[in-house]
């Protein structure tokens, strides 16, 4: 399901048009990215828990040259799904 997809179902079962669909989603999914952004934690209870992840420098090799490189430090975010999400994917 991509964006577009997921505007049309979210417009079809909350009787939105999909005008007003798109506008939820793209706030809701600021609303997530911008928490994110402060390292705060986004928990959808049942759905999961969305949160950052600090990842240290560390030593790698070039795949194109076999050279030794470093890999800069970085933000990651990380995803952890809800009980509830994980039993419907697994019915």
């Amino acid at each position: 399901m991509n964006k577009k997809e997921l505007i049309d179902y979210i417009a079809d079962n909350a009787g939105l048009e999909k005008k007003q669909a798109a506008a939820a989603l793209d706030a809701t999914l600021k609303g997530i990215t911008e928490s994110l952004g402060r390292k705060d934690k986004v928990t959808l209870i049942g759905f999961g828990t969305f949160s950052t992840s600090e990842r240290a420098e560390r030593q790698g090799k070039n795949p194109q040259n076999g050279k030794a490189m470093t890999i800069p430090a970085k933000t990651v975010v990380k995803f952890k799904a809800g009980k509830a999400l994980g039993d419907e994917v697994n019915a």
